[in-house]
């Protein structure tokens, strides 16, 4: 893709290579210290490379820590890594995410080259959100193979040590159940060492115990079956609780150092006074649609769902923080309306 004239900055030359554990706040603090919430934003339909670059130089004039792309087959938006690309070259300070990465897309050897272009070109910005694929129509679509969740979860954890061997020195050799390499070097090297910081993110206890060993960036998501059972149940609280201490048994020692993150997958926020009265209607379209009942009180509880006021979701924002200990949050599509509460939870 060619840019528009004028349309994008001169990329920063990359710095000296950084470690991956700085780009979480405040980390670790043993003292109880509450860790700063990053705030995350994504970006989907974009009508070219000036929109895009305009509409991430937003994010950071808003606050926001981290712009994020997804990355699904068949739906309006780019392609996560080019895309990427045209954000780090019109930003200076805001970090960039995939969120998360369909593992099952691309052979881990050509993605660990492309994403450590990525943090090349960023200058060491680049946070990596891989998952194990959970759209079973996208597959089919595509002609993929719709494998059980054992598999293609010990497929991710075998990316994941690829994209590691890869990103250290010289040459990197292995031999899974799923994918081989033989005595490749991984070049270029990543900027930031000993290699971008990774998130891993889901609902079953199997991948979120990966997370806890593997990734720096633990997402903590409901069950993606949850909408096939009509369950509301694992998108409340208590289920989120539960999921915090698989994660903190898996982890052992390292759960001090992991940064616990979380989003909003089910609706956009909702910024708004008359936050009973939309939670109500929302839980009416929610059963409409999905079958799922969930009622307006379990909507405002849950750790997923953002309806309220400025004041009001700032603070859940920082109650996330405060019960679960979650320090990174993704907020959905950039939307202006939500910049004061972007703003609000930057002012403390």
């Amino acid at each position: 893709m060619t840019p528009e004239p004028n349309s994008l900055r001169t990329p920063p030359r990359p710095s000296p290579p950084t470690q991956a554990r700085p780009v979480m706040s405040d980390v670790p603090d043993m003292t109880g210290r509450p860790r700063r919430l990053r705030l995350m934003a994504g970006l989907r339909q974009v009508a070219g490379a000036r929109q895009l670059a305009e509409r991430a130089r937003a994010a950071e004039a808003a606050g926001y820590d981290v712009l994020a792309i997804t990355d699904h087959l068949g739906a309006d938006q780019l392609a996560p890594v080019p895309a990427l690309a045209v954000v780090a070259a019109a930003t200076d300070r805001l970090r960039i995410a995939t969120l998360v990465l369909n593992n099952d897309l691309r052979h881990p050897a050509v993605l660990a080259h492309e994403l450590a272009t990525l943090d090349v070109l960023s200058g060491g910005r680049l946070e990596i959100g891989l998952g194990a694929g959970w759209n079973r129509s996208e597959y089919a679509a595509a002609g993929i193979p719709f494998e059980a969740g054992a598999v293609r979860v010990e497929r991710l954890a075998e990316t994941v040590r690829i994209l590691k061997g890869l990103a250290a020195g010289g040459p990197f050799t292995m031999r899974g159940r799923h994918y081989a390499i033989d005595g490749l070097d991984g070049l270029p090297k990543p900027v930031q060492r000993p290699h971008p910081p990774l998130l891993i993110g889901g609902g079953s206890r199997r991948l979120l115990e990966l997370a806890a060993r593997e990734a720096d960036v633990v997402g903590l998501l409901p069950r993606a079956d949850t909408l096939e059972r009509r369950d509301f149940s694992d998108w409340l609280p208590e289920a989120t609780d539960r999921k915090v201490a698989w994660v903190r048994q898996a982890a052992g020692d390292r759960f001090a150092r992991l940064e616990l993150n979380t989003c909003n997958p089910l609706w956009p926020v909702q910024v708004t006074d008359r936050a009973l009265a939309v939670a109500t209607e929302m839980a009416g379209q929610i059963e409409a649609r999905m079958g799922m009942r969930a009622t307006a009180r379990d909507l405002l509880d849950s750790p997923y769902v953002f309806i309220g006021s400025v004041d009001r979701l700032a603070d859940k924002l920082r109650e996330l923080r405060d019960r679960f200990g979650v320090g990174s949050v993704m907020l959905g599509e950039l939307d202006d309306r939500v910049t004061p509460v972007v703003e609000r939870v930057a002012a403390g």
